[in-house]
């Protein structure tokens, strides 16, 4: 697959270019923001110090509980007297001088471990981000005047070991008001770390990658956010700082050229790191919707349908006579069977009540015609 060409500038005159480079595959990597910002989050957590309160903190007091019966809390209490000490809670977190809850500890699991596959898939996805201009410069970069991404200059900067001369390269490429914005921004830390030899914050600005140090670093190193790495040794947490894609890279013409074998490509692995295949996306045209109007995908799928198919409202057969005949045909002949039964037994108890009432005058009359006086009649 043939890729862009990127123009190496020559270090001492901008405006000349004195190369072309073929784009690094690891440069058309998919871009996943997700692996970023979660491989960045641990490996965040690799460069920590393990810190703990004293065991014997708010425990160096030999308080006891004074038991029940004297109509305060049963919280052991300092013994002693003659001082506002004696008598106050101890031991517990609620009390003033007491322990924390949980006192913390230096065992606790501080480091994570992390997938080599997800740490170099993260790389990948930051250098093929810091590649696109809109990714570099929602970052908050400032590369309004930087002719072209990736900034690719010449090996004569490897030798560039005064710091004079690095700003006037990165004037010259449009980078200093990068610098200037770092340099703008550093202010007093909020917090407690001002007061622990970190006083100061600033943001970050172009990294520098090279592939042979030979002053570059000596010269980069003082200027406000600038800061520069070996491109055998690209790290995520200079590549996204905060998990966040887009940092502005400025590469030599050594380090842009050793990419490929570094992290191989699409045809050849990498010469130093075993068993990683270099990620790519599912398609290679993300246009779906050329692809699918397109001629050869239009000639062999079926036509639309203009009407889909309507799907029949349902009808309860317990209460629609028709649907039962057609689930059920002895329905209609149970169902006058049902009736006939029903009318007969109406008859019948029509019957039955009529000779009951009959019965039910005659007694009432024979009651009272016994009740009268003189002779019984039947």
């Amino acid at each position: 697959m043939s890729r862009p060409l990127v123009s190496v500038f020559d270090a001492s005159n901008a405006g000349s270019v004195v190369a072309q480079a073929n784009l690094p595959a690891v440069m058309t990597a998919p871009i996943r923001p997700d692996i970023v910002n979660y491989v960045h989050n641990l490996m965040s957590k690799n460069s920590r110090q393990a810190y703990a309160v004293s065991k014997k903190a708010g425990m160096q007091t030999p308080a006891v509980s004074w038991g029940t019966g004297r109509a305060v809390a049963r919280i052991p209490r300092v013994p002693g007297g003659g001082t506002s000490r004696s008598g106050q809670g101890a031991f517990g977190n609620m009390c003033r001088g007491g322990r924390m809850f949980a006192p913390t500890k230096i065992w606790r699991r501080w480091h994570r471990k992390i997938n080599v596959n997800q740490r170099r898939y993260a790389v990948s996805s930051a250098l093929a981000a810091s590649a696109v201009v809109p990714l570099v410069m929602a970052r908050g970069h400032r590369v309004d005047a930087v002719p072209e991404f990736p900034l690719v200059l010449s090996d004569s900067v490897n030798t560039c070991s005064k710091t004079k001369d690095a700003l006037a390269i990165l004037k010259a490429f449009g980078a200093d008001a990068d610098v200037q914005k770092c340099k703008d921004s550093r202010k007093v830390r909020t917090g407690s770390g001002k007061m622990r030899n970190r006083r100061f914050v600033m943001r970050r600005g172009p990294l520098v990658v090279y592939a042979n140090d030979e002053g570059i670093v000596r010269g980069f190193k003082n200027l406000s956010g600038v800061e520069c790495a070996s491109v055998d040794n690209l790290n995520l947490l200079d590549l996204a700082p905060g998990g966040h894609l887009g940092r502005f890279v400025i590469w030599t013409q050594g380090a842009f050229n050793k990419l490929d074998e570094i992290f191989g490509t699409l045809e050849k692995d990498s010469a130093s790191k075993s068993g990683f295949n270099l990620p790519h996306g599912n398609m290679t045209n993300a246009d779906l919707a050329r692809i699918i109007n397109s001629d050869e995908i239009q000639s062999v799928v079926k036509p639309a349908v203009a009407v889909g198919n309507v799907l029949p409202k349902k009808r309860n057969p317990l209460k629609n006579a028709d649907v039962m005949a057609a689930l059920n045909p002895y329905a209609a002949t149970a169902k006058a069977r049902s009736a006939e039964k029903a009318a007969a037994s109406r008859k019948n108890r029509q019957s039955t009540l009529k000779a009951r009432r009959a019965f039910s005058t005659r007694r009432k009359a024979f009651v009272k015609a016994a009740a009268l006086d003189g002779d019984v009649t039947f």
